[in-house]
């Protein structure tokens, strides 16, 4: 997804980042890969996670131009602000391995004014980029919707809900793991916390990004603030975390600081699996789900439940590749939407049987050890 900002506008916020990045002490404890090692000492990250998160360290120096320079890390947080040498490459900034960037072509081969937040983020281009088709859906693992046509004919998550009996060594299944469109990364919850994430400041927040309200994107994004605001379904609790840091507080506040995250590995095209293990995971705390939303940098709708346990199961595709997936299965669905995704699919009506799914790669669960 591409949200189109003004640069003159996003310019002063990117240096508000830059400046606060600049301003942490050295160590690795104020990053999310630091929070994580700090609170789950014994957890490993999954994938998932690593891909998300930026870098840490600080580096800063003045060149003996007075050319600026600002660096966090490999790929991390790098500024360079030339003194304006004829020929020079203009303002440049960096957040992020494929986080932030800003650059401004000053010298005879600048390419023009460049902004972008995130992988597929936040992007501003001269020449335009072209992104992907939005489609606006709602997601099917928020159970209070109904499934609308277009997901029944073309959602390849259709394919991930299947009945608790069917899980067992031997079955056959046809799944598609494919990570959702956006490739928006976290931000530092330092960041994170200073950008507006509610409807009554939507205006505010579409401003900001400077995003056509009546646009696509501006509709995901109202999309994903308003399914964050809804009430959760009787028995879970549901929170939204804009920052690994603040998915880690949940979940640990939830079911304890003894706690792993899984997510599912695989190829994400669809082809043909048969089970060959499973494996349920702990759940005497009940569990936490996370599942990723579509917005202009990383935000998950996490809910916890204790009537809902996890699997971790080992697949091997037709084409000789494996699959190690988490599956997640519902006990008490009576709470939801009588028309949605899985009860079609399914052909079972609520709360009559558990109705079990599995995980896309980017979506994560959180259990107690």
């Amino acid at each position: 997804m591409v949200f189109i900002i003004k640069f003159q506008q996003l310019f002063a916020f990117l240096m508000v980042i830059i400046v606060v990045f600049a301003n942490y002490e050295i160590g690795a404890a104020f990053t999310a890969e630091g929070y994580w090692k700090a609170m789950l000492p014994n957890s490993p990250m999954p994938q998932i996670v690593k891909d998300l998160i930026h870098p840490s360290s600080v580096a800063i120096e003045q060149g003996e131009n007075k050319d600026v320079s600002v660096g966090v890390g490999k790929g991390g947080v790098n500024v360079n602000v030339p003194a304006g040498k004829p020929g020079g490459t203009g303002t440049n900034v960096h957040v992020g391995h494929g986080g932030v960037g800003v650059r401004i072509g000053g010298g005879k081969h600048g390419g023009g004014t460049s902004v972008g937040v995130g992988r597929g983020g936040v992007i501003v281009g001269t020449p335009p980029r072209k992104g992907k088709p939005v489609v606006v859906k709602q997601g099917p693992f928020e159970y209070k919707y109904a499934a609308t046509e277009t997901q029944l004919k073309d959602d390849p998550n259709v394919a991930l809900f299947f009945l608790e009996k069917d899980l067992h060594t031997g079955k056959k299944m046809n799944l598609d793991f494919s990570r959702t469109s956006s490739e928006a990364t976290f931000l530092p919850r330092q960041i994170a916390d200073t950008i507006p994430f509610s409807s009554k400041r939507f205006p505010e927040i579409l401003a900001k990004f400077s995003v056509d309200p009546d646009s696509d994107e501006a509709k995901v994004m109202k999309e994903t603030i308003q399914e964050c605001e809804e009430k959760a379904i009787v028995g879970e609790k549901k929170f939204c975390a804009t920052s690994l840091e603040a998915m880690i507080d949940f979940s640990t506040s939830k079911l304890g600081k003894d706690v792993t995250a899984m997510s599912t590995s695989a190829k994400g095209q669809r082809k043909e699996y048969h089970i060959t293990r499973v494996e349920r995971a702990p759940d005497a705390e009940g569990i936490v789900v996370c599942h990723r939303q579509e917005y202009a940098y990383a935000v998950f709708l996490c809910h916890k439940t204790s009537k809902t346990v996890s699997y971790k199961v080992k697949m091997l595709a037709i084409d000789g590749s494996q699959a190690e997936a988490v599956a997640i299965c519902h006990r008490d669905t009576a709470a939801w939407n009588a028309k949605h995704l899985a009860f079609q699919v399914l052909k079972v009506q609520p709360g009559t049987v558990p109705v079990c799914h599995f995980l896309p790669e980017d979506h994560i669960v959180w259990v107690s050890k």
